[in-house]
């Protein structure tokens, strides 16, 4: 099976760069994560270039996710663990980058979980457009 289009809300298995791994030096993730396409867009070159927000167990401070509700947990094949989409940590990368990889105890050759339902896609991509620029850390991936 080939990599999926690029299409904002289908959640990868990624190995998400956080800012302060970026800021150490670090090049790549300390693991393999869910991530959801926030963006995609055909830059200059004529590549497209993708946004990622990262999906983590680990609860964050208020303001900073939205938590993913148990249903949408069971559609998309994930376990019953509370989870949120971290909204102000992002990677943007060229597509189809090197960091993509088949999702764990999936097919070999699947690479996506499935779509976020519209509306809770619609309130993540809100949630980060709200907030300020100087509190998003973009890190680009380059390879």
């Amino acid at each position: 099976m080939p990599l999926p289009s690029p299409e904002p809300g289908l959640v990868l298995s990624y190995e998400f760069l956080w800012s302060h791994e970026h800021a150490a030096g670090e090049e790549y993730g300390e693991k393999r994560r869910p991530c959801a396409i926030i963006l995609v867009a055909t830059i200059q070159s004529g590549q497209t270039s993708v946004t990622v927000a990262p999906i983590t167990h680990r609860e964050p401070e208020a303001g900073r996710g939205i938590e993913i509700p148990p249903k949408v947990k069971a559609h998309l094949g994930f376990d019953t663990d509370r989870s949120w989409i971290i909204i102000d940590e992002l990677n943007e990368f060229v597509w189809p980058g090197l960091d993509l990889y088949p999702i764990p105890g999936g097919r070999r050759d699947q690479f996506d979980y499935g779509f976020l339902p519209p509306a809770l896609f619609q309130q993540v991509k809100e949630a980060i457009l709200k907030l300020d620029a100087a509190k998003k850390n973009v890190v680009p991936r380059t390879e």
